[in-house]
């Protein structure tokens, strides 16, 4: 099936054409042009935009900013990202990560997903023409986005923790994914805690019990047992040939551990 490619120098004018019916935006294409090769007839044409605010990375002060259609391998690389290069480098192998875009990877779906997972531990903004929105509000609502995403948006984290869990190694798919940032009082007991996981639903999700019950405890195998008992509540594991729910929902609270001890 020939599909029509439309491209626009700004984002205002390629999400407008994003308005005809059949129409997708095409950021790496990892996601959209395997499902038009896989005869997804809903795609019958893609939109892309050269815009060059969208490849753009800007660190100050704390601050990151990440335009969508900056890659897995440009994080990876990049002297100030260090901190993402785990997560960045889980995505794929090396073709993937050349063309895997920071926004399309928000719309991955599970299995995939691993750096949204991660961005959603930052607790990122996104940001489109319409504004920026909580990667949280974002996530839940992205089946029926229609709006090109611009850039993400978080403070870094130097207590950020990333673990993938899979079975074929170094660019096997995810069993699960766990990102985690922590803040810690002067008595070493966690003062806040968010806890992202992949695969655990079919979209990235947040741990909510396990952040509550880590909350003025220790870091030690006593002070997160509550959280860990805690990990799969509200969680909707998926079913897959890499594992199955029940799989994931008994390993989860194991690697958790490992994470948050390490």
């Amino acid at each position: 099936m020939a599909l029509a490619l439309q491209t626009f120098s700004t984002v205002k004018d390629a999400d407008a054409a994003l308005k005809s019916a059949g129409t997708r935006y095409l950021g790496g294409g990892t996601l959209v042009v395997r499902a038009a090769n896989e005869g997804d007839v809903s795609v019958s044409g893609l939109v892309r935009s050269t815009d060059p605010a969208l490849s753009a990375i800007a660190v100050s002060g704390g601050k990151v900013r990440i335009g969508a259609s900056v890659t897995m391998a440009e994080i990876g690389r990049h002297p100030e990202l260090g901190t993402l290069a785990k997560a960045a480098r889980a995505v794929g192998g090396p073709a993937i990560r050349n063309m895997a875009t920071v926004g399309g990877n928000l719309f991955a779906p599970a299995p995939y997903g691993d750096f949204a997972v991660t961005l959603l531990a930052l607790d990122a903004t996104v940001g489109t023409d319409d504004g920026e929105t909580p990667i949280e509000t974002f996530l839940a609502g992205r089946d029926d986005s229609r709006a090109i995403v611009t850039s993400v948006s978080f403070t870094k984290a130097d207590s950020f923790r990333f673990l993938k869990v899979s079975r074929v190694k170094p660019k096997g798919v995810a069993v699960l994914s766990i990102a985690v940032v922590l803040e810690q009082a002067g008595d070493g007991t966690v003062s806040s805690a968010r806890i992202a996981l992949g695969c655990m639903a079919d979209r990235p999700m947040r741990a909510k019990a396990a952040e509550k019950a880590l909350l003025g405890r220790t870091l030690d195998p006593d002070g997160i047992a509550a959280a860990l008992a805690a990990a799969t509540k509200g969680t909707a594991p998926i079913t897959d040939p890499i594992a199955s729910a029940w799989y994931r929902a008994e390993v989860l609270p194991v690697h958790l551990g490992r994470l948050l001890l390490s």
